[in-house]
């Protein structure tokens, strides 16, 4: 019995372990979603045209079309839409003070899931 016990707790800790690490990775999903809708915000702000954000949403598409091993597909979406919306020309094109504001969104941390 004191053997089926520890046995028992065994399989609790690698069960607290993998929510743990769900935790974490839902935390950088979260994290990744609100960056884009930020910079959503900063385009629809600057009066981006649909076509321009439709344009990037299918490169974003297009570039994420084959997920990578090892990587989550849903971050790696986000990511790559953040770089995308981020490359924008409009964004590109703010005074300097704004460009400042827009790079305090990025993370300079990039964790891989």
């Amino acid at each position: 019995e004191l053997q089926q016990k520890v046995e028992e707790t065994e399989v609790l800790k690698m069960e607290l372990q993998m929510l743990e690490t769900e935790r974490v990775r839902l935390s950088l999903v979260e994290e990744k979603l609100m960056d884009v809708l930020q910079l959503l915000q900063q385009l629809r702000d600057l009066h981006i045209s649909k076509r321009a954000l439709g344009k990037i949403l299918l490169s974003t598409l297009e570039c994420c079309r084959d997920p990578q091993p090892g990587k989550a597909h849903l971050f790696e979406v986000l990511d790559t839409l953040y770089h995308e919306l981020a490359g924008c020309e409009l964004l590109q094109s703010q005074p300097l003070e704004k460009a400042q504001s827009r790079q305090a969104l990025s993370n300079p941390l990039v964790i891989s899931c």
